[in-house]
């Protein structure tokens, strides 16, 4: 059977087989054997080596590849390793959204690119209408940590307006069952974006845009400490944050 899955991604990159292997440095009959045969799979560097070239990921790809990842618990819990968030395909972050079935958190500043570009308002009142639950940290535009962030990213002013406008895209939600909105003032070391059992964690480099930072998708196993370590501190977060007024 073919690997639809990765032809779909090269036609979606606009990359030809000859221009994928030359990128990947493997003859093209080699990934002609690929597309051919989903069965046939490379190594696992050069899967990652594809999976960046074709911004996704490894998985969604080779779905069957996940049997050769390390068997010992942390380890496993490591899905991806994205060179930027921006380099994350928006095909992935729509599913993402649209896979939730239970809980989605998200610890930001703004994050507003997630309505913007996803329509996340009325995926949460559609989803929030059958019981899935929503807790959503943005930022407190005059908090000094936010002030400060938006100065070290060269855009003084420009991340407190964001963060406004994003509190102003969540107002509509915000009374809904199941949906807790509040905002927070502490530094943000990482951004956080839970979707039942997936986590990415977009870390913070100083002086770097959001968006120009690595993301580790993570994915919850019994034995995995990533992920632990990641929503404990989304949680001390939550906890003192400052629930949003209701309209």
């Amino acid at each position: 059977m073919a690997n639809d899955r990765l032809r779909t991604a090269m036609l979606a990159a606009g990359l030809t087989v000859d221009v994928l292997a030359t990128k990947v440095g493997v003859d093209p009959k080699t990934v002609e054997r690929w597309i051919g045969n989903e069965t046939r799979k490379p190594h696992r560097t050069t899967r990652q080596q594809v999976a960046t070239v074709l911004r996704t990921r490894e998985m969604d790809l080779w779905p069957a590849a996940v049997s050769d990842l390390p068997s010992n618990g942390h380890e496993n819990e490591l899905v991806q390793l994205y060179p930027s968030r921006s380099s994350i395909t928006g095909p992935t972050w729509q599913r993402l959204i649209d896979d939730v079935s239970e809980q989605m958190d998200v610890l930001v500043f703004s994050g507003a690119f997630l309505v913007e570009q996803y329509d996340l308002v009325p995926v949460i009142q559609r989803k929030a209408a059958k019981g899935v639950r929503f807790r959503l940290l943005v930022g407190d535009e005059t908090a000094p940590a936010v002030v400060e962030r938006a100065v070290d990213e060269g855009t003084p002013g420009g991340l407190e307006g964001r963060v406004q406008l994003m509190r102003r895209y969540l107002a509509e939600v915000a009374g809904l069952d199941g949906v807790e909105v509040r905002t927070h003032g502490t530094i943000l070391y990482n951004s956080l974006y839970r979707f039942d059992e997936d986590l990415l964690v977009n870390g913070h480099a100083h002086g770097a845009l959001a968006g120009q930072n690595p993301v580790l998708h993570l994915k919850c196993l019994p034995n995995g400490h990533m992920w632990q370590h990641y929503m404990r501190s989304f949680e001390r977060v939550w906890n003192q944050a400052t629930p949003e007024p209701l309209e």
